[in-house]
């Protein structure tokens, strides 16, 4: 999982309220257990309507998404975060996010940021450009923030595990990795102390 400290650039300016995973990623995307390429069913139903902001040039490619109340409702396809990932979103900003999904972005290195509706309208207005063209939104996991070129300044709470997940890009493996050490002295004591439990090596392996 890549590292997550600081991200910044434009934003898709969705804002829709009760996203559920299915608009996210329609079930039919769901036959496959590979992250790759999930992003070009994102949002699928919508991007059939002509003029919708993910196909708009002005905003291809945006790390940061943001959205309305309730976003990632229904199911709890992991395929979600999945697709969102595959489309280049690093963070999530909206009101309030379905427990779920939340937490599989969190496992796929994807920052949910909760912060109130009138920042959530701030954030879209300066996201569509309040001069016409698009700007940039700034978000530092670190001092916990989002940031505009205008002074716009919010804070966001986060749980501090996932803090320290999300700085290290450390996901479930990573942080068993971490304890490897620690893991390989219990294995030799094991070995010593019960060493029936030891597998016998397989046949014909020296």
């Amino acid at each position: 999982m890549d590292k997550l400290t600081v991200v910044e650039g434009r934003a898709y300016p969705f804002g829709m309220k009760n996203v559920d995973t299915d608009i996210v990623i329609p079930a039919h995307w769901l036959k496959t257990i590979s992250r790759n390429g999930l992003g070009k069913g994102a949002f699928e139903v919508l991007r059939k309507e002509p003029g919708n902001v993910f196909d708009d040039p002005a905003y291809v490619g945006s790390p940061i998404l943001i959205a309305g109340d309730n976003f990632g409702c229904g199911s709890s396809r992991e395929h979600a975060a999945w697709a969102l990932g595959d489309l280049g979103i690093r963070v999530v900003i909206a009101p309030s996010f379905s427990d779920i999904f939340s937490g599989n972005a969190f496992k796929n290195g994807i920052l949910t940021v909760v912060l109130p509706q009138d920042a959530i309208d701030r954030l879209i207005v300066v996201a569509q450009g309040v001069d016409g063209h698009p700007d940039n939104i700034h978000v530092d996991l670190e001092q916990q923030t989002v940031t505009t070129q205008f002074q716009d300044r919010f804070t966001f709470e986060i749980d501090a595990f996932r803090k320290h997940c999300l700085l290290g890009g450390l996901d479930e493996i990573g942080l068993t990795l971490g304890d490897a050490d620690q893991i390989g002295v219990y294995e030799t004591k094991v070995a010593q102390l019960r060493p029936w439990m030891v597998p016998a090596p397989a046949l014909g392996v020296a």
